[in-house]
């Protein structure tokens, strides 16, 4: 295992300078930009190292599908090469396809979510593959390109292509250390229900002089809002609970000391406009208002459920006038605490940051997860190299060289004794 860790650390340059590349590739699903050149760089990184690829091509962005090794038993690894649009632009230091190492770190749209951690993940294979000479199964990587955007192509893949995909065990697509430097084992996500709600109720703004005998579409919206939650943060829609599925004991055992916060659904206002919002003031009675909502769902509840019920719900309150359109669904997915691949994660993560790995059964985030476990009925573990200062999705994202070598070799020492 030390000449894993060595050869990691003596080839990090060269794995940072790969990294560098890629991340100069603006691919933003959001806005379909470089997805196709980034696909193709992706292909030639395992190319590169052997691996047998394979564009497969969806209703969208291409998968990147990629085996290496030999064997009865196979190791998924799941990742993807879109990334976030970078705005606002002010706020980096460098420019943001730019990748720029300063302070013990590569800076870049990317560079941790997730182009760092497929470069982590090749950075742990090239050490094992130069120490153990080869693989004793098969390491199979499906790396899409729609990630950012819901994924909204991979469900289908999946069903597709499942003889091709299943495997033992899947390691997912993010992961590190908390803010104390504790490697963590993610087991599961929330589910998500994202959602647009807007109301009409004239043809064009008026004069805030007729306010007393003018409906306003602000405050319509406003009220039908305030009927979702109340104070104390506790969803009011009917039914919105049911179904919820606490931890099991076997699960609660290893997370005695987290807080278990990730086991609740949530409904959060991500964003509300109507009306005048610009500098100074203009008197105006809005036409239209609308927001967008994501709930965040927990096992075993159902996004197609948790909408009909916000519909039913908004109509028997009487706001029947307030649209609703799912813009975005994923389910939630947890695998079993006491699965071969969580104790392995484990040791490896104990041996490789030099502390007790936390076990994670839920994180708060969502991602295409369940398609894995259902479909393929596999068990999952999540496991990177980032940490909670990274920036994901924000300004001035990075990757820290010393959590991008830690997570690399925790990825090693999984490889050698799977």
């Amino acid at each position: 295992m030390d000449a894993l860790a060595a050869h990691i650390d003596q080839n990090i340059n060269a794995r940072i300078e790969e990294l560098s590349k890629l991340c100069a590739i603006p691919s933003v699903s959001a806005r379909r930009d470089s997805l196709k050149d980034c696909a193709a760089a992706v292909r030639a990184m395992l190319q590169l190292r052997g691996f047998d690829v394979r564009l497969i091509e969806t209703g969208g962005q291409p998968v990147v599908y990629g085996e290496l090794g030999d064997g009865p038993r196979s190791l998924l690894l799941y990742n993807h090469y879109d990334v976030q649009p970078p705005d606002p632009l002010e706020l980096w230091t460098t420019p943001p396809f730019q990748p720029s190492r300063r302070d013990g770190a590569l800076y870049a749209r990317g560079a941790i979510d997730d182009k760092g951690e497929i470069m982590s993940r090749l950075a742990a294979l090239d050490a094992v593959l130069a120490v153990l000479k080869r693989l004793p199964y098969r390491v199979k990587f499906l790396i899409e390109g729609e990630e950012e955007i819901g994924s909204p192509n991979l469900e289908s893949l999946i069903r597709e292509h499942a003889p091709l995909l299943r495997a033992d065990a899947c390691i997912w697509e993010a992961g590190g250390c908390d803010e104390n430097g504790r490697p963590e084992i993610v087991l599961g996500l929330r589910g998500l229900l994202y959602v647009e709600m807007s109301v009409r109720s004239l043809e064009y703004d008026a004069h805030s002089g007729h306010a007393h005998a003018l409906p306003s579409a602000a405050w319509r919206l406003v009220w039908a809002l305030s009927s979702l939650k109340n104070q104390d943060a506790r969803v009011l829609i009917p039914g919105f609970y049911e179904g919820c599925r606490c931890p099991s004991l076997n699960a609660r055992q290893p997370i005695e000391d987290l807080q278990s916060a990730v086991f609740s659904p949530t409904c959060n206002i991500s964003g509300v406009s109507a009306g005048y919002t610009d500098h100074g003031s203009k008197t105006i009675i809005p036409a239209e208002a609308r927001c967008k909502i994501d709930f965040r769902l927990v096992p075993d509840q159902d996004p197609e459920d948790v909408a009909v019920k916000l519909r039913a719900h908004l109509d028997r309150l009487g706001f029947d006038d307030v649209k609703v359109v799912t813009l975005d669904r994923l389910r939630p997915a947890m695998s079993d605490p006491g699965a071969a691949i969580v104790r392995l994660a484990a040791q490896a993560g104990k041996a490789a940051w030099g502390i007790e790995p936390a076990i994670v059964p839920l994180a708060g985030g969502s991602g295409p997860m369940a398609f894995f476990v259902e479909l393929l009925k596999m068990p999952i573990v999540s496991i990177g190299c980032s940490y909670p200062g990274a920036r994901k999705h924000a300004p001035n994202e990075h990757v820290r060289l010393g959590d991008f070598a830690r997570g690399a070799k925790h990825l090693a020492r999984i490889f050698a004794s799977f």
